[in-house]
């Protein structure tokens, strides 16, 4: 069985109530349960929550809600992993069938696209690592990251590299924030998917991402939205 894992808590602090926010006229858990929907690769889509209201709203939205997460799962400090092997271990309790792949779409990823989704499982089972997950590569090398000190005097934190051409300076990714699937197994024992040799990348557009943790990361997020033409899920 193969299971998507929406964790979505309530207390966001920096955005607040992001999770449902309406983005581009959908709340922004829409989206995210749109492209887990139309990528045809899950049994179960199901939102872990501890709020009432954002469980209403997934439900509204053709999600499953089959538990409320505990208060001690949803404050700042508690990791996706361990938020993810809890809904595998709730819901396997309630005599659901044994999962095999398991993929954790965050809440806050309306420009996910269901193909992504789609690569991801199929780059999961082909290498038979623990997990695949979403990277973007760098707008600009980060061998050439700068360093401001408290006068303002900046400096390079790799001065190594200040006359080597960019293009001869390795690629860099970061983790793209929209989604990570793995293992049942591999969730469960608490394995980090940025651990060395755990896990297999999808190389999205830099277009399709954006993190979105402050009011100035939503505003860009609608705006690349609208400029993609995208529709309403």
């Amino acid at each position: 069985m193969k299971l998507a894992v929406i964790p979505a808590r309530g207390g966001s602090k920096r955005i607040p109530r992001k999770n449902i926010k309406p983005f581009c006229g959908k709340p922004i858990i829409a989206w995210s349960i749109a492209a887990a929907q139309d990528s045809g690769c899950f049994d179960r889509i199901i939102v872990s929550t501890d709020d009432d209201e954002i469980a209403a709203v997934a439900r509204a939205e053709g999600a499953e809600t089959p538990f409320i997460r505990p208060a001690a799962l949803a404050d700042d400090h508690a990791g996706t992993i361990t938020v993810v092997a809890h809904a595998i271990q709730a819901l396997e309790m309630q005599g659901g069938p044994v999962l095999e792949h398991v993929c954790c779409i965050y809440p806050t990823a309306p420009l996910l696209l269901p193909a992504f989704l789609r690569e991801a499982y199929d780059r999961l089972v082909g290498t038979g690592k623990a997990f695949a997950f979403g990277v973007a590569g760098y707008g600009h090398p980060i061998q050439r990251a700068l360093r401001l000190g408290s006068d303002g005097i900046v400096s390079m934190i790799e001065p190594g590299c200040a006359m080597v051409r960019s293009q001869d300076l390795v690629p860099a990714f970061h983790d793209a924030g929209q989604f990570c699937c793995g293992t049942r197994d591999a969730f469960l024992a608490g394995v980090s998917p940025l651990s060395s040799g755990t896990s297999i990348a999808v190389v999205l557009p830099r277009s399709r991402v954006v993190d979105i943790d402050t009011p100035e990361d939503w505003d860009l997020a609608e705006a690349l939205h609208r400029a993609l033409g995208l529709k309403g899920p």
